[in-house]
């Protein structure tokens, strides 16, 4: 059935079950996270353990990869990252997945190698990371401690998400792009990669190809499996191959074949008639005008045994069978079962039965009627489908009064109005209905709030509405974020808020995206394309202890530092400590904080393990103030009023004149071929031409500017550029400064209160300060700056360009210090070793 291979001498030891049977072993059922198809190497497919040549899936979650056309065959065995009122428990279990484990995997118990490249070979735990033999791996304690990695990852016990009908990709906050191509290839499943796939075996000439159908629902979606069987094969050959085709190991004599024909896409009365014709073909089953399409049906019974599972129980696969006949009703079922779970005194009204659907894309719940009649139930789903027979469930429930409540965090609102004008925008623009939604947080700064709705339907109907909505020809976004129970969370935890710009660093930040939501629990990996840092924060903002780990570049950073700033008053942990996982150009804050000079690859494992150990320092950050005295010449709006005030914040260096230019130059190649901007290595020798056409400039920025150091004014030596920084790393990790000793300043500190002044004359001297044969001109070293401009000057702060129009520039430092993570020395020699 699943291709399973074995030594025969080896048989006795198997402890993998077949992919049968596979929906009968789960724990809690929870749907998978699929992306787009995509082409794995050297992968294999859980379901029929082949290797993975042709376009497949996996999940975004755990470790399930699947070829296309055997996804409808994988059930719902994901990690379940978060409590949603269904079967929920505090102790959580290892979650073991199959294969496609490095061949030099080694066992955790027996200490031999459990991985292969060959064959899907092994298991692995998908929280904490343990790994073992097949054979080994049964004898491990059930519960799992999280591993190496436990302080950081969001117990999923802590979280709470009610979500229904929201996609797994909404759930998860995944981007939405990723949707679109998955739907597009759901046709693919059944059919067209199905013929591709088997069709080779039918070349032989004793041998023919049949279409199987499995139900009515696969004929509306034309999804068929293809068999190759003999020419003169019976019907019991004929019908054993074709429940092999779909994963299901019942006795053929159970099943029967029914010819296909057209009309059966309009009436099911021609199938019921097709019964005859069969009874009088029992011999072989092809003649000359066999047609090619078949479906396979199960034989009406009058009693079978089912299995009731106890949704109460946190066992999980524990169930009651029982014996079932034509006059059974889902009432008399639960009066049967009860007793026989000790519950004989309670109630019949406080119970109710639920069937339960376990695809691989989504679990379907639905409440049976009590008068139904449990054998013609059976009968509809089976004649629906038969794979969806073998992954369906019967639980017996305490009916509870659950509260539904979906958090929906909007964005993209005008900023700083009262939480009654941002709930008569939503009544306009959303038609919102104020009985079940309410606004629970406002974020006035930013121009959003957080939605409390207690509507599955009205909860789904804002989601989809909000993206085509558009208030002050901005468009509005919304983010489907969890419930943290901080409360539960253990004491010693001090979970990592991960944010991703998966735009740095040319694809890396997808990778890593990807890596980061299989280590820790996905509510903790935020994507900064999906609404910035603030629905992280505002996730995070109950919990008592947190870090944060920023993947990007300086830019990056220095977004998430400027949120983090303006939502602190409402954090219980006010001051989380950020490291940082280099994905830009320059990186120079990851380079002073020895995260390196970028991402190049290493072991997403790794680096979570370098964060832990890393040590907490502080930094300063400062405030620039600028203010236009006079209207910016030639100003691409062409306004002719000056431009108000603007505040920005500066982490690492601000830089006025040629340095300025350059990035200037820069911006606008990147903004005009965004596409070819996706490696380092092009970004810089791009900065690199651009520097060559800026060689030969006059050195006269001196006199376009002054400057006043903590009041006092300082003469400027002839320079083509002023740069400010804060961090002994500019332009790449060039140091600026210099390491000589002087008089008359401080040794610079990140976090002495101290800006450092430095000069240079042009493209050559930034070119050989890059090189490391120079340093700056040292100019002065203060708190509190304040530059006059005389004339229109180029601009920049931590790598963001523009012209500033003539006026002031007052730079002075910004409330409290930020609590920065610099990677251990000690960590840094065992990696290089």
């Amino acid at each position: 059935v699943c291709n399973f291979m074995s030594h025969e001498k080896c048989l006795k030891n198997v402890k993998i079950p077949c992919s049968c049977i596979a929906p009968s072993l789960v724990r809690v059922p929870v749907a998978h996270c699929f992306g787009p198809p995509g082409h794995y190497k050297r992968k294999f497919c859980t379901v029929c353990r082949k290797s993975l040549e042709s376009l497949a899936f996996r999940c975004e979650v755990c470790e399930l990869h699947v070829h296309t056309d055997c996804i409808l065959f994988a059930c719902s065995d994901c990690r379940q990252c978060h409590q949603d009122g269904h079967l929920d428990h505090d102790t959580y279990h290892h979650h073991w997945r199959e294969g496609n484990l490095s061949s030099s995997a080694r066992c955790e118990f027996c200490k031999k190698t459990c991985g292969s490249s060959e064959v899907l070979s092994g298991m692995r735990c998908e929280w904490c990371g343990i790994l073992a033999h097949a054979a080994c791996y049964v004898i491990v304690t059930p519960e799992c401690t999280f591993g190496r990695l436990r302080n950081m990852i969001l117990p999923p016990n802590c979280v709470q998400l009610f979500s229904r009908n929201f996609s797994k990709l909404h759930c998860f906050r995944i981007s939405e792009n990723l949707q679109t191509e998955t739907d597009e290839d759901d046709d693919i499943d059944g059919s067209t990669q199905g013929s591709a796939k088997d069709i080779q075996i039918s070349t032989d000439s004793s041998k023919q190809t049949l279409k199987i159908f499995d139900g009515n629902d696969a004929v509306k979606r034309n999804q068929f499996r293809l068999i190759s069987v003999p020419r003169i094969a019976k019907n019991e050959e004929v019908v054993e191959a074709a429940l092999r085709a779909y994963y299901i190991n019942d006795d053929q004599q159970e099943y029967e074949l029914q010819t296909f024909t057209q009309q059966v896409l309009l009436s099911d009365d021609v199938i019921n008639r097709n019964d005859a014709a069969e009874d009088s073909n029992l011999g072989s089953v092809f003649r000359e005008s066999v047609p090619e399409a078949w479906i396979i049906r199960a034989k009406p019974k009058d009693e079978e045994v089912i299995r009731i599972y106890p949704a109460w129980l946190k066992v999980g696969m524990a169930y009651v069978s029982l014996r079932v006949n034509k006059d059974s009703t889902v009432q008399t079922v639960m009066k049967e079962v009860l007793p026989l779970l000790g519950r004989q005194m309670e109630c019949l009204q406080n119970f109710k039965l639920v069937e339960v659907l376990m695809g691989s894309k989504q679990v379907q719940r639905m409440v049976l009627d009590n008068q139904e009649l449990i054998l013609n139930r059976l009968k509809d789903i089976r004649k629906t489908s038969i794979r969806q027979m073998n992954q369906t469930r019967f639980y017996i429930v305490e009916n509870s009064k659950s509260m539904v409540q979906v958090n929906l965090f909007v964005g993209g609102l005008p900023p700083q109005l009262s939480p009654e004008e941002y709930t008569n925008i939503l009544k306009e623009e959303l038609a919102i209905k104020t009985n079940v939604v309410s606004v629970s947080h406002v974020y006035q700064a930013q121009g959003a709030v957080v939605l409390q709705i207690s509507c599955f339907s009205e909860a789904e109907r804002i989601y989809m509405l909000v993206k085509d909505t558009v208030v002050n020809d901005k468009p509005l976004y919304a983010v489907v974020i969890p419930t943290v129970m901080a409360s539960k969370i253990p004491q010693n935890s001090c979970p990592l808020l991960v944010f991703v710009n998966p735009k740095s660093g040319g694809l890396k930040g997808r990778d890593l995206l990807y890596s980061f939501r299989k280590l820790l629990n996905p509510h903790q990996v935020f994507e900064l394309t999906n609404g910035g840092p603030l629905p992280g924060f505002h996730t995070f903002s109950k919990v008592p202890s947190f870090r944060v780990l920023v993947c990007g570049g300086d830019g990056t950073v220095g977004w998430v530092l400027g949120a983090l700033e303006e939502i602190r008053h409402k954090l219980v942990c006010s001051e989380p400590s950020v490291a940082i996982l280099p994905l830009g150009t320059g990186n120079d804050l990851g380079r002073v904080l020895r995260w390196g000079a970028g991402y190049s690859g290493e072991d997403p494992y790794s680096i979570l393990v370098s964060v832990d150990e890393a040590d907490d320092v502080l930094m300063d950050r400062w405030t620039i103030l600028l203010d236009a005295e006079e209207p910016a010449e030639g100003a691409e709006n062409g306004i002719v009023e000056p431009e108000p005030p603007k505040i920005v914040q500066m982490n690492n260096y601000c830089g006025l004149g040629i340095d300025a230019e350059l990035s200037l130059d820069f911006h606008h190649a990147r903004e005009e071929e965004p596409g070819k901007f996706n490696s380092r290595f092009h970004n810089k020798g791009v900065y690199v031409k651009v520097g060559l056409q800026k060689i030969s400039h006059t050195r006269n920025l001196h006199k376009d500017i002054k400057l006043q150091v903590d009041q006092h004014e300082v003469e400027l030596p002839s320079i083509e550029g002023l740069i400010f920084i804060n961090i002994p790393s500019w332009g790449s990790g060039a140091d600026l400064w210099g390491s000589e000793s002087d008089n008359r300043f401080e040794k610079p500190r990140i976090d002495d209160g101290l800006l450092e002044v430095v000069g240079v004359t042009g493209v050559v001297h930034m070119g050989q300060v890059q090189g490391g044969f120079r340093s700056g001109i040292r100019i002065a070293q203060g708190s509190y700056f304040r530059v006059t401009l005389l004339k229109p000057i180029p601009v920049q702060v931590d790598g963001e360009p523009w012209i500033q129009a003539p006026g002031q520039i007052i730079i002075s430092a910004a409330g409290p210090k930020v609590h920065m993570l610099k990677k251990s020395k000690q960590k840094q020699k065992k990696t290089g070793s």
